[in-house]
Order: structure tokens, then sequence, then C-alpha cells
């Protein structure tokens, strides 16, 4: 819950605004503002005080006690130009905080976080547990000095500047590890989340018997607590209180499978007591093998100290890193039209595969120490298999494209590489013909069809069929890859198709680089149309029998009532 804390008019205005967007995630602290500041500060994960800065640091400081766990505090001048994280800007969340409140409110976020300020991201905001010296580690790369990098197991970290030499005797280093080491001098220990602990238990074992058990077993292989991604079991036991109970006092997930699958998984210790008990004759070691990986610690059973039968199993298993891979959707070219998440997608990146004149675009958004892989025209199934790869090395990737990255880009060829050893997330993008509609009117206000003329990867008279399936449906049709050097005739070709299904005079639509500095636009119609305007930087969109040229505009009403309008003045 986020705070909001307001002493005047206009303070409590934005204030209001901000309740109003967010009224799910804000609540209102009303009366004296120190008494507000001290109960939401109580009760809230993050505060946004519409006040001065010093009245707000004076109010807080005696409320402070770690970084770790007080509410991340933005503060909010007056006249609503800034917002400042004062509090909690990694920890608090404060620094996204304010890029938040700035977007709704229009405010100039201000983030005073040195990783922040020159674009590296923090070690604490990695999402993952870290131990050792922080601080010093970070000075360190923030300084430009050689900072190495001991990834013990492959995770999909951010872009980070670390040093591209093997370590030497005090370097600063991040050490990416499972295992229960501690830090070195100089050393900051990131904790990825690669073990699985499969569970089996008897109707009624106890928590502390399981938890016993499974921390029993972290500690004699010498592995870290913090590493723990999840409890799996067999389905039956999904309910079973020990091990509900256990997953979440070790704050990790309880994950079941089937019986039936667990059966299939092939395990060195199966026994007959769980295949008659539950239909599996493996539990722990099957379901913590289910999704693959490394078997660290065979079956064994709990100790109990009163004698009795032990009542749970357990095994343990380094499951594989699962790279990531963004399929980044970059928008037609204008970089207000880059979406946030788009943003957030490079920016989370170590490695950056795209066209070259498309990383050129974005490139100042790039963290240091990205990895860019660029090519030319031509090479998109190559850049594709070069993004699954990498992700299948565990990187975190983003796969570039203009538009939206599914829309006639690199999002097809990508997933058409990309098997389940991946994880692979979508980030669309505002397309060409969406940018080309904005820009012309609303040519797009019925239904409407997208089809490109570039014969290069679909012969042409699969092109011409669904050319002539949309003139004859009356659809509003955008043309991509219009016209080119090479290709002068495909153009004129699909317009006289569609002429003969619609009048000379359908307005028809024509846009060069959308939303760019040098874009050009103009509303013609399908009679006065010349194909020499068009190259493949244009769009073309030709509208059906009920569009109309009103105002300049090029509209296509969301029904056809001008149709119908027309026929009775006719009558």
């Amino acid at each position: 819950m986020i705070g909001l804390i307001s002493a005047t008019a206009a303070g409590a205005a934005a204030r209001d605004r901000l309740a109003a967007a967010w009224p799910d995630r804000t609540r209102v602290y009303d009366g004296p503002v120190g008494d507000a500041v001290r109960r939401a500060f109580a009760e809230c994960e993050q505060l946004v005080c519409f006040l001065a800065t010093g009245a707000v640091v004076r109010l807080v400081a005696p409320l402070l006690s770690d970084k770790a766990s007080d509410p991340g505090v933005v503060c909010v001048d007056e006249a609503g130009r800034f917002a400042v994280s004062l509090v909690g800007g990694h920890g608090g969340g404060a620094n996204e905080l304010a890029v938040s409140v700035g977007g709704l409110l229009g405010a100039e976020p201000v983030v005073t976080t040195a990783t922040d300020a020159v674009g590296v991201p923090g070690l604490d905001t990695l999402g993952l547990p870290v131990e050792g010296d922080v601080a010093g580690v970070t000075r360190a790369l923030l300084d430009g000095e050689p900072v190495a990098l001991d990834a013990e197991t492959a995770w999909p970290l951010p872009a980070l500047p670390f040093a591209a030499q093997a370590r030497t005797p005090g370097m600063p280093a991040v050490r990416l590890t499972d295992r229960a080491v501690e830090p070195a001098d100089g050393e900051v220990l990131v904790r990825p989340p690669s073990l699985v602990v499969g569970v089996g238990a008897s109707r009624g074992v106890p928590v502390d018997e399981v938890l016993d058990l499974v921390r029993g077993a972290l500690r004699d292989a010498g592995l870290s607590p913090r590493s723990l991604a999840e409890l799996a079991t067999v389905d039956a036991k999904r309910e079973e209180p020990g091990i509900v109970e256990a997953a979440a006092r070790l704050a990790v997930p309880l994950v079941t499978y089937p019986a039936e699958e667990l059966t299939t998984v092939e395990v060195p210790n199966p026994s007959d007591a769980p295949l008659a008990a539950v239909g599996t004759p493996s539990v722990a070691e099957a379901s913590a093998l289910a999704r693959g990986g490394e078997l660290l610690v065979p079956k064994r059973k709990s100790a109990r100290a009163d004698g009795h039968a032990s009542m749970a199993t357990c095994a343990v298993v380094r499951r594989p890193a699962r790279g990531r891979l963004a399929v980044v959707g970059l928008g037609p070219g204008a970089r207000d039209l880059l979406t946030p998440r788009a943003t957030a997608e490079l920016r989370r990146a170590a490695v950056l595969v795209g066209l070259d004149q498309y990383v050129d675009q974005i490139r100042d958004l790039l963290r240091p120490g990205t990895r860019i892989l660029e090519s030319g025209l031509g090479a998109e199934e190559e850049r594709a298999r070069t993004a699954v790869e990498e992700a299948r090395r565990g990187q975190a990737v983003a796969l570039i494209g203009s538009g939206d990255a599914g829309v006639y880009a690199m999002a097809s060829p990508a997933l058409a590489e990309a098997s389940d050893d991946i994880d692979v997330v979508g980030v669309p993008g505002v397309t060409a013909a969406l940018a080309a509609g904005a820009i012309l009117g609303a040519p797009l206000g019925h239904d409407h069809v997208s089809i490109s003329l570039s014969d290069l990867h679909t012969p042409w008279e699969v092109i011409e069929r669904r050319v002539r399936a949309a003139a004859e449906a009356d659809l509003v049709v955008t043309f991509y890859n219009p016209r080119s050097r090479g290709r002068d005739w495909q153009l004129p070709k699909a317009l006289s198709i569609l002429a003969g299904h619609r009048q000379p005079a359908t307005p028809v639509g024509v846009v060069r680089n959308a939303s760019r500095p040098d874009g050009t636009s103009r509303l013609t119609t399908l009679a006065e149309l010349d194909p020499a305007w068009v190259d493949m930087m244009t769009v073309v969109t030709v509208g059906n029998t009920a569009t109309r040229a009103v105002a300049g505009r090029m509209v296509t009403p969301r029904g056809y009532r001008w149709q119908e309008t027309a026929v009775e003045e006719v009558r």
C-alpha cells in the first residue's frame, strides 16, 4: 500500500489525482502532517508526500531503522514539477515509484542513486539474494574498476560492466553461486534460485520433521538455503499440512505433479512403498527431477529422535538455468511511441540482437556492458537463431524488431526456433499500420487486414489470392512492403484488383516513415494514387466502400450507416 500525505490545497489536488489513478494501491492519510507521516510509515510499503523535502526529512528521520525494511519515500513539490526519490530508492522501490508518479502527474522524476544515475543496475536490485561487500563492489563498478564475474552456474542476469579477463588477486568480484560459502573480501555472492527439493511424506508428517530433513540435506551437501527455489511433491500431497507449512516457512512455492507424470521420470532409487500409496515408484527424486536437472542429493529419509519410523524423504536437484528471450517491438520509430515495457526489457537484457539500424535507434537506452549482436538486412532467420542460442546459454536476451515484434517482424522466426527450454516474453509495440492510421485519421475503424506485398517469402499467387479475398470481403487493406526498386509491379497489380470492387474515389492513405521527423503523409484516391510515391518505408491504406474523406481525414465508420444513407439518397 502507498500512503499519500499532503498539507496544502495544491498538494491535496495532486494527491487526489494519484489516488484516483491508483485506487487499489493508495491510502490517503488526513490530519496533522506529522501524525499522518508516522501512521503511513508504520502501515505502508511506500509513501508519497506532497511536501517540501526538508520537511519530510525531519519527519521521517526519527522513524528510519534499516534500508532493507524501511518504506520507500517520494516527495512531490507544491507545483508538481518534481517527484523526488528521497528514501529507500532500491530496497523500498522509491526510484521506480518516483518514475511512475512523475509519469502520472507530469512531474520530472529525480533519482540520485548512483547506479541509477549512470545506468548500472544495483546489485541489490537484481531480484536475487545477495551477500557480502555490496557497497564496495558497487562502488568499483561505478568507478570503472575491473570487477570479475565468477558464475558457477548460468543465470539470466542483466548487463553489468564486468571485466573480461580472469579474476586476479584483490580484484572485486560478483560470484553467482548456490553453494554454502562465505563471501571473501571484496566479493558479493549472488544466490540464483537454482535448487529444487522434492519431498515425499506419510500422512500426518510433522512440519518440523520436513524442515529438519530439508535443511539438513542442504547443509550436508554444502548448499545455500537462499538458493532454494521450490519444494516439489506429488499431487496427492498438495494439501498435506506438514509439507504445505514447510514450504511457507521456507518462503518458497509448493509445486506438485500428477503421479502418472512422475512415473515417467527416471530415478536411481525407486520404491514399492510410494507406488502402493500414491501411484508412483518415486516422489522425492521424481518430483525434484520432473523439470530436469542434476541430482545433487539422492533420496534420504528423515531421522526421528523418538525412535519412530521416518515419515519423510527428500532429494535435492540443481535445476538447469532457463535463459530468457524477450522479443521486443520498438514501435514505428518515434521515441515517445516506444512503450515503457519495451524500455524495461532493453535495460534488463545482457545480450541484444537486432538489425543494425534498429540497434542505432535505442543504443542509448542500453545498460553499460550490454553485448550487442547486430547484422544487416536479410539476416532475419540468422538473428532469430542467434537470439535463441544465447538464451539457451542462460543469458537474458532481447531480440528487437520494428513496430510490433509479432507483425512482419522477429517474433515468428524466433518462436519457430525456440523450444520449451527457455522462457520467452513477447513485448508488444505500436505497428506501422497503427501509426499511419493515427496520422491519416481513423481508416481502421471497421474490419481491416494487413497484407505484405513482398514475394520474397510468399509466392505472388498466394498474395494475389489474399488481396482478392480482401477486396471481395470489403475490408480496409493496409499494404506493408508495398514497393521496392526490384519489385515495382506488385503494388499496381494489387490496386487494380481492389479497383474491381471499389469506386475510383475510394480514399487511400500513403504514409512514409510514420511518426519519424522526416515522415510524410498524403490522402488521395484509388484512381489518383501514383505508385512512384511509394517505397519500402511507406504504408498504403486503402479504404473500403464505406470509407470517406472528412475534413481532410480518412475515416471508416464503425458501421455502414453512411453507406445506407447514400443508398437512401439515391432512392
